[in-house]
Protein backbone atom coordinates (compact mmCIF):
# COMPACT_ATOMS: atom_id res chain seq x y z
CA UNK A 1 0.00 0.00 0.00
CA UNK A 2 2.18 2.95 1.15
CA UNK A 3 2.28 5.83 3.44
CA UNK A 4 3.23 9.08 3.82
CA UNK A 5 4.11 11.57 6.09
CA UNK A 6 4.47 15.83 5.63
CA UNK A 7 4.85 18.97 7.81
CA UNK A 8 5.47 22.47 7.71
CA UNK A 9 6.66 24.79 10.73
CA UNK A 10 7.79 28.17 11.46
CA UNK A 11 11.10 26.03 12.80
CA UNK A 12 13.10 23.22 11.11
CA UNK A 13 10.65 20.32 9.68
CA UNK A 14 13.41 17.67 9.77
CA UNK A 15 13.35 16.06 13.46
CA UNK A 16 9.36 15.88 12.33
CA UNK A 17 9.72 14.56 9.36
CA UNK A 18 12.11 11.90 10.27
CA UNK A 19 10.31 10.43 12.96
CA UNK A 20 6.60 10.90 11.58
CA UNK A 21 7.50 9.26 8.36
CA UNK A 22 8.85 6.22 10.27
CA UNK A 23 5.61 6.10 12.11
CA UNK A 24 4.34 5.01 8.84
CA UNK A 25 6.87 2.47 7.90
CA UNK A 26 4.45 -0.91 8.25
CA UNK A 27 2.59 0.43 5.56
CA UNK A 28 5.02 -0.60 2.92
CA UNK A 29 8.60 -2.59 2.49
CA UNK A 30 10.00 -1.72 -1.08
CA UNK A 31 11.65 2.17 -1.30
CA UNK A 32 11.53 5.26 0.91
CA UNK A 33 12.14 8.79 0.48
CA UNK A 34 12.42 12.27 2.13
CA UNK A 35 12.77 15.85 0.89
CA UNK A 36 12.62 19.10 2.21
CA UNK A 37 12.60 22.78 0.76
CA UNK A 38 14.70 25.15 1.96
CA UNK A 39 14.79 28.81 1.01
CA UNK A 40 18.41 28.85 0.34
CA UNK A 41 19.30 25.45 -0.32
CA UNK A 42 15.99 24.80 -2.65
CA UNK A 43 14.86 21.07 -2.40
CA UNK A 44 17.10 18.42 -1.18
CA UNK A 45 16.20 14.76 -1.11
CA UNK A 46 17.30 11.39 -0.50
CA UNK A 47 15.55 7.86 -1.74
CA UNK A 48 16.70 4.34 -0.58
CA UNK A 49 16.05 0.74 -0.55
CA UNK A 50 14.22 -0.98 2.14
CA UNK A 51 14.22 -4.20 0.84
CA UNK A 52 17.11 -5.10 2.91
CA UNK A 53 16.75 -2.35 5.36
CA UNK A 54 14.35 -0.34 7.71
CA UNK A 55 13.65 3.47 7.12
CA UNK A 56 15.65 4.90 10.41
CA UNK A 57 19.12 3.02 9.51
CA UNK A 58 18.83 4.49 5.80
CA UNK A 59 17.94 7.63 6.69
CA UNK A 60 19.63 8.17 10.34
CA UNK A 61 23.09 9.47 9.19
CA UNK A 62 21.97 11.81 6.56
CA UNK A 63 19.40 13.57 8.64
CA UNK A 64 22.26 16.69 8.92
CA UNK A 65 22.02 17.16 4.81
CA UNK A 66 18.27 18.31 5.10
CA UNK A 67 17.00 21.75 6.15
CA UNK A 68 14.70 23.84 5.79
CA UNK A 69 10.84 24.41 7.26
CA UNK A 70 8.54 22.00 4.62
CA UNK A 71 8.90 18.49 3.94
CA UNK A 72 7.23 15.32 3.08
CA UNK A 73 8.38 11.69 3.24
CA UNK A 74 7.33 8.64 2.20
CA UNK A 75 7.44 4.56 2.71
CA UNK A 76 6.34 3.31 -1.09
CA UNK A 77 5.58 -0.11 -1.90
CA UNK A 78 6.10 0.54 -5.46
CA UNK A 79 8.78 3.08 -6.79
CA UNK A 80 11.73 5.29 -6.14
CA UNK A 81 9.64 8.75 -4.96
CA UNK A 82 9.43 11.66 -4.08
CA UNK A 83 9.37 12.36 -7.97
CA UNK A 84 10.92 16.79 -8.23
CA UNK A 85 9.93 18.74 -10.75
CA UNK A 86 10.55 22.23 -12.30
CA UNK A 87 8.18 23.58 -14.32
CA UNK A 88 5.70 26.14 -15.65
CA UNK A 89 3.84 25.89 -11.98
CA UNK A 90 7.36 26.24 -10.18
CA UNK A 91 9.59 23.57 -8.70
CA UNK A 92 7.85 21.14 -6.53
CA UNK A 93 7.78 17.48 -5.29
CA UNK A 94 5.26 14.82 -5.56
CA UNK A 95 4.80 11.95 -3.21
CA UNK A 96 1.84 9.44 -3.80
CA UNK A 97 -0.42 6.40 -2.32
CA UNK A 98 -1.64 4.77 -5.53
CA UNK A 99 -2.60 2.33 -7.63
CA UNK A 100 -3.41 3.03 -10.94
CA UNK A 101 -4.45 0.54 -13.10
CA UNK A 102 -4.52 2.23 -16.59
CA UNK A 103 -0.64 3.18 -16.20
CA UNK A 104 0.46 2.43 -19.86
CA UNK A 105 -2.74 4.32 -21.14
CA UNK A 106 -1.73 7.40 -19.30
CA UNK A 107 1.68 6.64 -20.38
CA UNK A 108 1.04 6.34 -24.14
CA UNK A 109 -1.48 9.99 -24.40
CA UNK A 110 1.68 11.20 -22.40
CA UNK A 111 4.11 9.99 -25.03
CA UNK A 112 1.95 11.03 -28.16
CA UNK A 113 1.98 14.42 -26.45
CA UNK A 114 6.22 14.11 -26.73
CA UNK A 115 6.13 14.19 -23.22
CA UNK A 116 8.92 12.13 -22.19
CA UNK A 117 9.08 9.00 -19.35
CA UNK A 118 11.99 7.52 -17.25
CA UNK A 119 11.73 3.53 -17.61
CA UNK A 120 12.71 1.46 -15.61
CA UNK A 121 14.02 -2.23 -15.20
CA UNK A 122 11.57 -4.96 -16.47
CA UNK A 123 9.73 -2.12 -18.16
CA UNK A 124 8.32 -0.68 -15.58
CA UNK A 125 6.82 2.42 -14.78
CA UNK A 126 6.81 4.67 -12.10
CA UNK A 127 3.25 5.65 -10.73
CA UNK A 128 4.45 9.20 -9.00
CA UNK A 129 6.30 10.19 -11.91
CA UNK A 130 2.95 10.00 -14.20
CA UNK A 131 1.59 11.70 -11.30
CA UNK A 132 3.87 14.62 -11.48
CA UNK A 133 3.30 14.65 -15.44
CA UNK A 134 -0.11 14.49 -14.90
CA UNK A 135 -0.14 17.46 -12.21
CA UNK A 136 2.09 19.34 -14.82
CA UNK A 137 -0.08 19.59 -17.20
CA UNK A 138 -2.74 22.13 -15.59
CA UNK A 139 -2.96 25.45 -15.26
CA UNK A 140 -2.83 25.83 -11.97
CA UNK A 141 -1.98 22.63 -9.21
CA UNK A 142 -5.45 22.10 -8.41
CA UNK A 143 -6.11 21.65 -12.18
CA UNK A 144 -3.58 19.57 -12.31
CA UNK A 145 -4.78 17.31 -9.62
CA UNK A 146 -8.04 17.39 -10.99
CA UNK A 147 -6.35 15.93 -14.09
CA UNK A 148 -5.10 13.26 -12.12
CA UNK A 149 -8.30 12.34 -10.40
CA UNK A 150 -9.79 11.83 -14.20
CA UNK A 151 -7.18 10.12 -15.25
CA UNK A 152 -6.53 7.85 -12.76
CA UNK A 153 -8.42 4.45 -12.81
CA UNK A 154 -7.98 2.80 -9.80
CA UNK A 155 -6.56 5.55 -6.53
CA UNK A 156 -4.49 8.07 -5.73
CA UNK A 157 -4.04 9.94 -2.63
CA UNK A 158 -0.77 13.04 -3.26
CA UNK A 159 1.33 15.42 -1.30
CA UNK A 160 2.53 18.22 -2.96
CA UNK A 161 5.73 20.37 -1.80
CA UNK A 162 5.78 23.48 -2.95
CA UNK A 163 7.76 26.82 -2.64
CA UNK A 164 4.89 28.20 -0.92
CA UNK A 165 3.70 25.24 1.42
CA UNK A 166 1.96 21.86 1.30
CA UNK A 167 -0.76 20.70 -1.17
CA UNK A 168 -2.71 17.22 -0.10
CA UNK A 169 -4.67 15.55 -2.02
CA UNK A 170 -6.83 12.92 -0.92
CA UNK A 171 -8.05 9.66 -3.13
CA UNK A 172 -11.23 11.05 -5.17
CA UNK A 173 -13.58 8.04 -3.30
CA UNK A 174 -11.23 8.89 0.02
CA UNK A 175 -10.06 4.66 -0.08
CA UNK A 176 -6.51 6.05 1.47
CA UNK A 177 -6.64 8.27 4.56
CA UNK A 178 -4.77 11.58 5.01
CA UNK A 179 -5.07 12.91 7.92
CA UNK A 180 -4.51 16.23 9.27
CA UNK A 181 -2.16 17.45 12.47
CA UNK A 182 -1.52 20.82 14.56
CA UNK A 183 0.48 21.83 16.95
CA UNK A 184 2.01 25.49 17.83
CA UNK A 185 3.24 26.99 14.68
CA UNK A 186 3.22 23.50 12.80
CA UNK A 187 1.01 21.78 10.50
CA UNK A 188 1.47 17.69 9.67
CA UNK A 189 -0.03 15.15 6.85
CA UNK A 190 0.32 12.18 7.40
CA UNK A 191 -1.62 8.29 6.39
CA UNK A 192 -1.61 7.13 10.04
CA UNK A 193 -2.59 9.57 12.93
CA UNK A 194 -0.13 7.18 15.27
CA UNK A 195 2.50 9.54 13.69
CA UNK A 196 1.10 12.23 15.90
CA UNK A 197 1.26 11.92 19.28
CA UNK A 198 4.93 11.87 20.17
CA UNK A 199 5.46 14.20 18.15
CA UNK A 200 3.09 16.48 20.05
CA UNK A 201 0.49 17.07 17.02
CA UNK A 202 -2.82 16.93 17.58
CA UNK A 203 -5.49 15.34 15.15
CA UNK A 204 -7.64 17.98 13.72
CA UNK A 205 -9.93 16.82 10.83
CA UNK A 206 -9.24 14.23 8.04
CA UNK A 207 -8.63 15.44 4.53
CA UNK A 208 -11.80 14.47 2.22
CA UNK A 209 -12.54 12.55 -0.61
CA UNK A 210 -11.29 14.18 -3.35
CA UNK A 211 -10.67 17.64 -1.06
CA UNK A 212 -7.35 19.05 -2.25
CA UNK A 213 -5.56 21.66 0.85
CA UNK A 214 -2.79 23.95 1.41
CA UNK A 215 -1.33 24.12 3.86
CA UNK A 216 1.57 26.53 5.39
CA UNK A 217 2.93 26.62 8.95
CA UNK A 218 0.24 29.17 9.62
CA UNK A 219 -3.14 27.47 8.40
CA UNK A 220 -4.99 25.57 6.20
CA UNK A 221 -6.89 26.83 2.91
CA UNK A 222 -9.15 24.77 1.47
CA UNK A 223 -8.54 24.81 -2.18
CA UNK A 224 -11.40 22.21 -3.49
CA UNK A 225 -14.06 21.13 -1.44
CA UNK A 226 -14.61 17.71 -0.66
CA UNK A 227 -17.07 15.44 -2.52
CA UNK A 228 -19.67 14.06 -1.24
CA UNK A 229 -19.33 10.13 -1.90
CA UNK A 230 -16.98 7.67 0.25
CA UNK A 231 -15.55 4.57 -0.03
CA UNK A 232 -12.46 4.27 2.60
CA UNK A 233 -10.98 0.60 2.24
CA UNK A 234 -12.42 -1.74 5.14
CA UNK A 235 -9.44 -3.49 4.86
CA UNK A 236 -7.26 -0.22 6.87
CA UNK A 237 -8.81 -1.12 9.90
CA UNK A 238 -8.76 -4.97 9.14
CA UNK A 239 -4.73 -5.46 8.26
CA UNK A 240 -3.21 -2.35 7.47
CA UNK A 241 -3.44 0.16 10.05
CA UNK A 242 -1.99 0.89 13.09
CA UNK A 243 -3.69 -0.18 16.45
CA UNK A 244 -3.11 3.65 17.53
CA UNK A 245 -4.34 5.14 14.24
CA UNK A 246 -8.18 6.20 13.32
CA UNK A 247 -9.68 6.96 10.02
CA UNK A 248 -12.65 8.77 9.83
CA UNK A 249 -12.58 9.25 13.34
CA UNK A 250 -12.80 5.29 14.53
CA UNK A 251 -9.86 3.86 15.84
CA UNK A 252 -8.17 0.71 14.61
CA UNK A 253 -7.90 -1.37 17.61
CA UNK A 254 -11.49 -0.14 19.03
CA UNK A 255 -12.49 -1.71 15.72
CA UNK A 256 -11.04 -5.18 16.04
CA UNK A 257 -11.50 -5.55 19.60
CA UNK A 258 -15.35 -4.88 18.87
CA UNK A 259 -15.06 -6.79 15.84
CA UNK A 260 -13.82 -10.02 17.71
CA UNK A 261 -16.15 -9.80 20.49
CA UNK A 262 -19.01 -9.76 18.30
CA UNK A 263 -17.68 -13.14 16.64
CA UNK A 264 -16.63 -14.66 19.71
CA UNK A 265 -20.56 -14.06 20.87
CA UNK A 266 -21.88 -16.22 17.89
CA UNK A 267 -19.57 -19.08 18.10
CA UNK A 268 -20.48 -22.25 19.72
CA UNK A 269 -17.02 -23.91 19.41
CA UNK A 270 -15.84 -25.19 22.40
CA UNK A 271 -12.32 -24.19 23.28
CA UNK A 272 -9.86 -23.82 25.58
CA UNK A 273 -7.69 -20.43 24.75
CA UNK A 274 -7.16 -18.10 22.08
CA UNK A 275 -4.30 -16.42 20.99
CA UNK A 276 -3.89 -13.73 18.04
CA UNK A 277 -1.37 -14.32 15.14
CA UNK A 278 1.45 -10.86 15.50
CA UNK A 279 0.35 -8.42 14.91
CA UNK A 280 -3.14 -7.22 13.20
CA UNK A 281 -4.73 -10.59 14.67
CA UNK A 282 -4.28 -9.74 18.68
CA UNK A 283 -6.80 -6.90 18.73
CA UNK A 284 -9.43 -9.13 17.25
CA UNK A 285 -8.18 -12.06 19.07
CA UNK A 286 -8.39 -10.28 22.26
CA UNK A 287 -11.98 -9.33 21.58
CA UNK A 288 -13.04 -12.75 20.62
CA UNK A 289 -11.85 -14.10 24.09
CA UNK A 290 -13.44 -11.69 25.67
CA UNK A 291 -17.07 -12.49 23.68
CA UNK A 292 -16.32 -16.21 23.85
CA UNK A 293 -15.46 -16.29 27.48
CA UNK A 294 -12.23 -18.30 26.95
CA UNK A 295 -8.76 -17.08 28.02
CA UNK A 296 -6.54 -15.27 26.01
CA UNK A 297 -2.93 -16.68 25.43
CA UNK A 298 0.32 -15.71 23.45
CA UNK A 299 0.93 -18.93 22.53
CA UNK A 300 2.84 -17.47 19.02
CA UNK A 301 5.12 -14.91 19.28
CA UNK A 302 6.82 -12.26 17.35
CA UNK A 303 10.51 -12.03 17.34
CA UNK A 304 10.82 -8.49 17.58
CA UNK A 305 14.19 -7.72 17.94
CA UNK A 306 15.23 -8.48 14.43
CA UNK A 307 12.08 -9.25 12.66
CA UNK A 308 10.23 -6.06 13.33
CA UNK A 309 8.86 -6.50 9.64
CA UNK A 310 9.61 -8.45 7.06
CA UNK A 311 10.85 -7.41 3.72
CA UNK A 312 8.87 -8.49 0.95
CA UNK A 313 10.98 -10.93 -1.51
CA UNK A 314 9.98 -11.73 -5.05
CA UNK A 315 9.40 -15.55 -4.51
CA UNK A 316 6.77 -17.27 -2.85
CA UNK A 317 9.60 -19.63 -1.25
CA UNK A 318 11.32 -16.58 0.30
CA UNK A 319 8.34 -14.94 1.51
CA UNK A 320 6.99 -18.34 3.41
CA UNK A 321 10.57 -18.60 4.78
CA UNK A 322 10.28 -15.19 5.91
CA UNK A 323 6.84 -15.43 7.67
CA UNK A 324 8.26 -18.33 9.36
CA UNK A 325 11.16 -16.86 10.79
CA UNK A 326 9.46 -14.42 12.61
CA UNK A 327 6.77 -16.12 14.50
CA UNK A 328 7.49 -18.42 17.16
CA UNK A 329 5.23 -20.68 18.38
CA UNK A 330 5.08 -20.93 22.63
CA UNK A 331 4.62 -25.16 23.15
CA UNK A 332 4.43 -24.63 26.75
CA UNK A 333 1.44 -22.80 25.59
CA UNK A 334 -0.11 -24.89 23.18
CA UNK A 335 0.16 -28.79 24.61
CA UNK A 336 -2.91 -30.41 24.67
CA UNK A 337 -4.92 -27.10 24.11
CA UNK A 338 -7.79 -27.00 22.12
CA UNK A 339 -6.78 -23.54 20.66
CA UNK A 340 -8.59 -21.07 18.22
CA UNK A 341 -6.50 -18.80 16.86
CA UNK A 342 -7.22 -15.53 15.13
CA UNK A 343 -5.86 -13.62 12.33
CA UNK A 344 -6.69 -10.66 9.93
CA UNK A 345 -7.68 -12.76 6.79
CA UNK A 346 -6.51 -15.47 4.67
CA UNK A 347 -5.13 -14.49 1.25
CA UNK A 348 -2.82 -17.02 -0.37
CA UNK A 349 -3.02 -19.59 2.90
CA UNK A 350 0.59 -20.31 2.85
CA UNK A 351 1.82 -19.19 6.00
CA UNK A 352 -1.17 -19.78 7.98
CA UNK A 353 -1.36 -23.30 6.13
CA UNK A 354 2.72 -23.35 8.15
CA UNK A 355 1.33 -21.87 11.62
CA UNK A 356 -1.25 -24.67 11.92
CA UNK A 357 0.90 -27.81 11.34
CA UNK A 358 3.32 -25.94 14.00
CA UNK A 359 0.84 -25.44 16.19
CA UNK A 360 0.29 -29.60 16.25
CA UNK A 361 3.81 -30.07 16.07
CA UNK A 362 3.44 -28.44 19.65
CA UNK A 363 1.10 -30.60 21.05
CA UNK A 364 -2.19 -29.07 20.33
CA UNK A 365 -5.38 -31.35 20.45
CA UNK A 366 -7.33 -29.11 18.52
CA UNK A 367 -6.69 -25.83 15.82
CA UNK A 368 -9.53 -23.70 15.24
CA UNK A 369 -9.19 -20.46 12.86
CA UNK A 370 -11.24 -17.20 13.07
CA UNK A 371 -10.65 -14.85 10.69
CA UNK A 372 -11.95 -10.90 11.22
CA UNK A 373 -13.00 -11.00 7.64
CA UNK A 374 -14.82 -12.49 5.38
CA UNK A 375 -12.89 -14.52 2.57
CA UNK A 376 -11.15 -12.52 -0.11
CA UNK A 377 -12.99 -13.13 -3.26
CA UNK A 378 -12.07 -10.42 -5.89
CA UNK A 379 -8.78 -9.05 -5.81
CA UNK A 380 -8.75 -5.58 -5.41
CA UNK A 381 -8.68 -3.18 -8.15
CA UNK A 382 -8.26 0.28 -5.84
CA UNK A 383 -4.93 -0.73 -3.46
CA UNK A 384 -2.05 -2.84 -3.87
CA UNK A 385 -2.56 -4.77 -0.68
CA UNK A 386 -1.05 -8.10 -1.49
CA UNK A 387 1.90 -8.55 -3.97
CA UNK A 388 -0.43 -10.61 -6.25
CA UNK A 389 0.07 -10.15 -9.52
CA UNK A 390 -3.02 -12.75 -10.26
CA UNK A 391 -6.65 -13.70 -8.46
CA UNK A 392 -5.45 -17.24 -9.00
CA UNK A 393 -2.83 -16.47 -5.63
CA UNK A 394 -6.09 -15.91 -3.51
CA UNK A 395 -6.43 -19.62 -2.19
CA UNK A 396 -10.53 -18.57 -2.70
CA UNK A 397 -10.39 -18.42 -6.42
CA UNK A 398 -7.78 -21.77 -6.50
CA UNK A 399 -10.58 -23.39 -5.01
CA UNK A 400 -13.65 -22.24 -7.13
CA UNK A 401 -11.37 -23.35 -10.33
CA UNK A 402 -10.59 -26.66 -9.04
CA UNK A 403 -14.38 -27.03 -7.88
CA UNK A 404 -15.84 -25.12 -11.26
CA UNK A 405 -13.51 -25.21 -13.89
CA UNK A 406 -12.99 -21.52 -13.86
CA UNK A 407 -11.85 -19.16 -11.66
CA UNK A 408 -14.49 -16.77 -12.32
CA UNK A 409 -17.67 -18.58 -12.33
CA UNK A 410 -20.52 -18.07 -9.82
CA UNK A 411 -18.15 -15.37 -7.98
CA UNK A 412 -21.37 -13.80 -6.01
CA UNK A 413 -22.61 -17.34 -4.59
CA UNK A 414 -19.14 -17.82 -3.11
CA UNK A 415 -19.28 -15.02 -1.86
CA UNK A 416 -22.82 -15.28 -0.16
CA UNK A 417 -22.04 -15.95 3.25
CA UNK A 418 -23.95 -19.49 4.15
CA UNK A 419 -24.28 -20.20 0.25
CA UNK A 420 -24.09 -23.88 -0.51
CA UNK A 421 -20.97 -22.84 -2.62
CA UNK A 422 -19.85 -20.42 0.50
CA UNK A 423 -19.66 -23.61 2.84
CA UNK A 424 -18.20 -25.83 0.15
CA UNK A 425 -15.32 -23.28 -0.45
CA UNK A 426 -14.61 -22.58 3.47
CA UNK A 427 -14.91 -26.36 3.90
CA UNK A 428 -12.05 -27.10 1.69
CA UNK A 429 -10.01 -24.00 2.83
CA UNK A 430 -10.06 -25.42 6.38
CA UNK A 431 -9.09 -29.07 4.93
CA UNK A 432 -6.06 -27.59 2.74
CA UNK A 433 -4.64 -25.83 5.53
CA UNK A 434 -5.23 -28.96 7.82
CA UNK A 435 -7.37 -27.07 10.19
CA UNK A 436 -10.44 -28.59 12.75
CA UNK A 437 -12.53 -25.81 12.24
CA UNK A 438 -12.54 -22.60 10.40
CA UNK A 439 -15.10 -19.82 10.40
CA UNK A 440 -14.71 -16.35 8.88
CA UNK A 441 -16.44 -12.76 10.10
CA UNK A 442 -19.70 -12.36 7.99
CA UNK A 443 -19.15 -9.05 6.14
CA UNK A 444 -21.80 -7.28 8.34
CA UNK A 445 -20.15 -8.04 11.73
CA UNK A 446 -17.50 -6.41 10.54
CA UNK A 447 -19.43 -3.03 8.96
CA UNK A 448 -21.38 -2.96 12.16
CA UNK A 449 -17.93 -2.82 14.11
CA UNK A 450 -16.55 0.09 11.62
CA UNK A 451 -19.52 1.98 12.21
CA UNK A 452 -19.85 3.99 8.94
CA UNK A 453 -23.01 3.03 6.48
CA UNK A 454 -21.39 0.65 4.31
CA UNK A 455 -22.15 2.65 1.24
CA UNK A 456 -19.19 4.70 2.79
CA UNK A 457 -16.60 1.38 2.84
CA UNK A 458 -14.79 -0.34 -0.19
CA UNK A 459 -15.51 -3.61 0.58
CA UNK A 460 -14.85 -4.70 -3.15
CA UNK A 461 -12.38 -7.67 -2.25
CA UNK A 462 -15.27 -9.65 -0.01
CA UNK A 463 -18.41 -9.02 -2.26
CA UNK A 464 -17.14 -7.60 -5.43
CA UNK A 465 -18.97 -4.30 -4.95
CA UNK A 466 -17.58 -1.39 -6.90
CA UNK A 467 -17.62 2.48 -6.99
CA UNK A 468 -15.74 4.15 -9.88
CA UNK A 469 -16.43 7.64 -9.62
CA UNK A 470 -15.37 9.87 -11.90
CA UNK A 471 -13.95 13.41 -11.23
CA UNK A 472 -15.27 15.66 -14.17
CA UNK A 473 -14.45 18.87 -13.29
Amino acid sequence: MGGFFGNISVKSCVTDLFYGTDYNSHLGTKRAGLVTFDEEKGFIRSIHSLERDYFRSRFEGELDNFSGNAGLGVISDTDPQPILINSHLGRFAVVSVAKINNIRQIAKELLDKRMHLSEHSANNLNQTEIVALLINMGDTFVDGICNVFRKVEGSCSILVLTEDGIIAARDAMGRTPIVIGKKEGAYALSSETSAFPNLDFERIRDVGPGEIVKVKADGIEVLKPALDRKQICSFLWVYYGFPASDYEGINVEYVRERNGKAMGEEDDTEADCVCGIPDSGVGFALGYAEGHNIPYKRAVLKYTPTWPRSFTPGSQKLRSLVAKMKLIPNGALLKDQRIVFCDDSIVRGTQLRDNVRTFFENGAKEVHARISCPPLVYGCPFIGFTSSKSDLELISRRIIKDFEGDENAKLEKYAQTDSQEYKRMVDEIARRLGLTTLKFNKIETLIESIGLPKCQICTHCFDGSSCFYKVDK
